[in-house]
């Protein structure tokens, strides 16, 4: 009796082991180490497809010239909150004109308009730029992302991903100085929340070198908060004394 029930116990291991097989494990029994998130060959032994992850996109070597990366920009399928027919919003502007500005994210509106700092937020923006003595062909205006996230925020991993890319970005075009737009911009970009960040010059450290930037309230803010804007007038005319020297 003990036989057949030694026998019996034996028969269903064998039979809950070779359920795991046919169900994919590549290995019933292994005593070493093993990282289970390290891409496996394909099967017949191709290598296995590339990682198109956000944090693969930031390992890659980039692209070593403006014009290369901003059609990197464009194309590349690891970017942060990229999914297939999700609207991009590239570069504009000048990137010789010596004044960078950077947003953080496309709006909804934008993703519409096809323009960074598009509608009402816009108008305010152009105007902004006019009281410096520019327009935006006369700047060279770009964002953290140029995908807009499912919710319109940053969260923890794509704010790193995009900065290091932004910190590439601005290294390529090597402006004489930055405006950096708002908390989130600021947070990536100089490790301050914006409310510590303005008023006063900062760098960015790039692989060409560091560049200066200043922090100030981004357009869209302005719009619900009209009594800062004297504040943002503050940080455009210290801006501007700079890009003009």
């Amino acid at each position: 009796m003990e036989r057949e029930s030694d026998f019996t116990a034996a028969e269903a291991a064998a039979s809950v082991l070779q359920w795991w097989s046919d169900a994919g494990l590549d290995a019933l029994v292994d005593e070493g180490p093993r990282d289970w998130l390290k891409p496996r060959p394909a099967p017949g032994g191709a290598p296995a497809a590339p990682d198109a992850s956000p944090a693969a996109a930031a390992e890659a070597p980039l692209p070593d010239q403006l014009d290369l990366f901003r059609a990197w920009l464009a194309d590349a399928p690891g970017l942060p909150f990229a999914s297939p027919g999700a609207p991009r919003i590239c570069p504009s502007g000048d990137p010789a004109a010596g004044l960078m500005i950077v947003a953080d994210m496309p709006t909804g509106e934008d993703c519409t308009s096809g323009t960074l700092i598009s509608g009402e937020a816009g108008r305010l923006f152009d105007r902004m730029l006019a009281a410096i003595g520019r327009d935006r062909a006369s700047i060279y205006l770009a964002a953290l992302s140029c995908l807009r996230s499912p919710d319109g925020r940053f969260g923890t991993e794509g704010a790193q991903s995009c900065a290091a890319l932004a910190r590439h970005h601005i290294g390529l075009a090597m402006p004489k100085a930055v405006l950096l737009l708002g908390d989130a911009c600021s947070k990536a970009l100089v490790g301050l929340p914006l409310v510590q960040a303005r008023g006063r010059w900062h760098e960015i450290a790039t692989h060409a070198g560091p560049v200066k930037a200043i922090v100030t309230l981004a357009p869209s803010f302005l719009l619900n908060q009209p009594a800062l804007k004297a504040h943002a007038w503050a940080d455009l005319q210290r801006l501007i004394e700079e890009v003009n020297r």
